[in-house]
């Protein structure tokens, strides 16, 4: 697995994160947490374009979907944005060397959540803990209520 973050593993858009607030199920380890929605083998959420290989119009199988990631930095612990943006950088950076401990795509809001700066090894360390939890959990257990499994062949 490549270890890079593409813009197709940054989850945008306001109804992805709303639904992770809604819907998705909590981890929390030293100064990290984390919501998140497993998409289960079938379930095509996500954008369809250059970056996904499917035929035109249809939606692509999950394990075709890369894992999406959005971070957070509460302005309320830091106001200054140069700490905000180097938690955020070293969260990133976590994530994206352990990522293939997720053995399934999901969608991830990590949030930090301690109100000091802490190195890049416990952050590191952190992020290991919660991808294996995440990577634990069952797939029909942390699905939204009303969210369908798509089925393609």
């Amino acid at each position: 697995m490549s270890e890079t973050l593409s813009k197709s593993e940054r989850l945008c858009g306001q109804q992805s994160v709303s639904a992770l607030f809604e819907h998705g199920k909590g981890v929390s380890h030293g100064c990290l947490r984390c919501k998140y929605i497993l998409r289960p083998a079938g379930q095509g959420s996500g954008p369809v374009g250059p970056d996904h290989t499917s035929a035109p119009g249809t939606i692509p199988a999950a394990t075709d979907l890369p894992s999406r990631i959005v971070v957070s930095v509460p302005k309320r612990l830091f106001k200054r944005a140069v700490k905000r943006n180097l938690l955020k950088r070293r969260i990133r950076e976590s994530y994206r060397r352990q990522k293939e401990l997720l053995a399934q795509s999901a969608d991830l809001l990590i949030i930090y959540t301690s109100a000091e700066v802490q190195p890049y090894e416990a952050i590191f360390d952190a992020m290991g803990a919660i991808l294996r939890s995440v990577a634990a959990a069952p797939a029909s257990a942390s699905m939204a209520p009303g969210t369908q499994v798509l089925h393609t062949e």
